[in-house]
């Protein structure tokens, strides 16, 4: 694996780049305090617009890491940055990550998150080097699932009451490709 972490990514729709403290105000607004688009995370709504820059200060410190891998999905048409794009779990052994995805509902139906999820794992297999890239949704978030598919994921099965987010445990469809999958 190359530990080379996030860089910039141009999409036909949106440039994937680095989060900087100056994208809080978006973050909040179009998807951090949104229960409906937190509904199936793993993490609460943001009740203040500093929860989201204590947060983004943070996530700004780890871009030094090459193994750290965190998108701002910033539209081109409008600059504004309307969701996020993350590797949540890396394991260099096996040359693998696990994604994880929101974005404001705003722009939901749009084929935005299957282009973004498409770009960064071209980039995570061909740059970074990985192997595979796995994903996972809760069994009664099937749009979700949608996305995985569209970006070329193959659905490997579902682990039952695998996983918590913030409408209790969960079933867990999990979806994956591996580099030797690509056509």
């Amino acid at each position: 694996m190359n530990r080379i972490g996030t860089k910039t990514i141009e999409t036909d729709r949106m440039i994937l780049r680095r989060f900087t403290t100056d994208d809080a105000q978006d973050m909040f607004e179009n998807w951090a305090a949104d229960p409906e688009v937190t509904k199936f995370l793993t993490w609460p709504c943001h009740k203040s617009v500093d929860i989201t820059k204590a947060l983004l200060a943070d996530w700004v410190a780890k871009y030094e890491d090459g193994g750290y891998f965190n998108w701002a999905m910033e539209l081109k048409e409008n600059g504004r940055v309307i969701g996020n794009i993350s590797v949540v779990k890396l394991n260099e052994t096996t040359e693998a990550a696990d994604m994880g995805y929101c974005m404001s509902r705003a722009y939901w139906g749009r084929e935005l998150m299957p282009e973004a999820l498409k770009a960064v794992m071209d980039y995570l297999f061909d740059e970074a080097g990985l192997n595979r890239i796995a994903a996972c949704h809760d069994a009664n978030n099937p749009k979700s699932g949608r996305v995985m598919d569209k970006a070329g994921m193959k659905v490997e099965g579902t682990f039952r009451a695998a996983g918590k987010n913030n409408r209790g445990i969960c079933d867990e469809v999990w979806h994956a490709m591996l580099k030797s999958d690509r056509k």
